[in-house]
């Protein structure tokens, strides 16, 4: 099973025959613009993946405090 990015790639390829068939082969500039709009998808979502840990991370610390808070009250 061939991957998503090697059948991407074979589309560049010319075929042994000589046969070029357009339908099967895109250009440079659609095959550049194609990728950076996946980047930018990507740094989206890596910027949401961020917020949401850093989200995270004070909300144990948060948890902590308040914890230790607690026993240091009752105790």
């Amino acid at each position: 099973m061939t991957s998503r990015l090697e059948n991407a790639v074979a589309r560049f390829r010319r075929p042994a025959g000589g046969d070029v068939r357009t339908s099967d082969r895109i250009s440079a500039a659609a095959f550049r613009a194609a990728v950076e709009q996946r980047l930018r998808n990507l740094e989206r979502d890596m910027s949401e993946l961020k917020g949401r840990l850093n989200g995270l991370i004070f909300l144990v610390i948060g948890t902590v405090v308040t914890q230790v808070t607690l026993r240091l009250v009752q105790g």
